[in-house]
């Protein structure tokens, strides 16, 4: 059967134009990636004279030799490290009560949490505000107060909620029959069925906090401390005028451009492997957390 003939005309165009604008999204989401990763491989000459668009000009790893040389890019590597996977575990230890407690329908005053926890998604105190609380809190220039002082969001939660709310209520009370607690129904009868909806608010909160830089760059004034994304912008705005940089400009080894893409590319490695990993779960945790039945 020729399945060409049950599209119309108007179907046909339909589909090459979805096409065709899917085709240039794509384009438009790839190049900056390609465009800096051919910056990276690329002569300091040649990128600072902006000859580079899709592929490396006079190909070199001289700006990688340059970044993988400097101790502060792998104190800010291990950093923000530290910071994703200390501060993604911490969300999800309060993300993952908050979220069931919510969902319990014997909740006191649930329609009043559930209202102040999608409060915070509309409002929030502010910058100064936020700043003095975690000054007062003795906070800041600590590991501790970037990973605690992020934890929690109401989106995650929420979503978590709704994928809580739609478990059937006959796993919870064969649980209880069993002689189950709270603690051991989430921990053996929610947590399982729910582990799309959690790797999906895990990944999150680890491109939430790998991508970190506003409030670490606030709050952080020791250099020793400061996540990967913070070091980027020590380079762009310290590097660029340095005499040595200047004097590279000369041998055409690597230059300003060249080291920040190097920096760029190396940072966005990292999510490149994890991501794959976490995918399977990210559009089946959406859909099922994101509505509520």
């Amino acid at each position: 059967m020729n399945t060409t003939n049950l599209y119309s005309r108007g179907d046909k165009m339909f589909v090459i134009l979805n096409m065709f604008l899917i085709s240039i999204f794509t384009i438009s989401a790839l190049y900056p990636f390609i465009y800096i990763t051919a910056v990276s491989f690329s002569s300091g000459f040649q990128a600072a004279a902006g000859n580079v668009v899709f592929a490396p000009v006079e190909a070199t790893l001289a700006a990688y030799k340059y970044a993988l040389s400097e101790p502060r890019f792998w104190i800010s590597y291990k950093n923000t490290f530290i910071y994703t996977i200390g501060g993604t575990l911490m969300s999800l230890a309060f993300i993952i009560p908050g979220a069931y407690a919510l969902s319990r329908k014997n909740l006191y005053g649930r329609r009043f949490w559930n209202l102040l926890v999608a409060f915070t998604m509309w409002f929030n105190a502010g910058l100064i505000p936020f700043f003095l609380n975690m000054r007062d809190l003795g906070l800041l220039d600590s590991y501790f107060g970037i990973i605690i002082g992020f934890a929690v969001n109401g989106f995650n939660i929420i979503l978590l909620r709704n994928f809580f709310e739609a478990v059937p209520q006959s796993f919870e009370e064969a649980a209880r029959m069993d002689g189950a607690n709270e603690f051991q129904i989430l921990w053996k009868v929610y947590m399982p069925l729910a582990k799309p909806a959690i790797a999906t608010v895990a990944l999150f909160c680890i491109v939430s906090r790998w991508n970190g830089f506003f409030w670490a760059m606030i709050l952080l004034q020791d250099r020793d401390k400061v996540p990967l994304q913070v070091y980027l912008r020590h380079v762009i705005t310290e590097l660029q005028d340095t005499e040595e940089f200047s004097s590279t400009l000369l041998n055409a080894a690597y230059s300003f451009e060249t080291v920040s893409s190097a920096i760029i590319v190396c940072s966005i490695i990292p999510v490149l492997i994890f991501y794959p990993f976490l995918q399977k779960y990210f559009n089946k945790g959406i859909m099922l957390g994101g509505v509520k039945e």
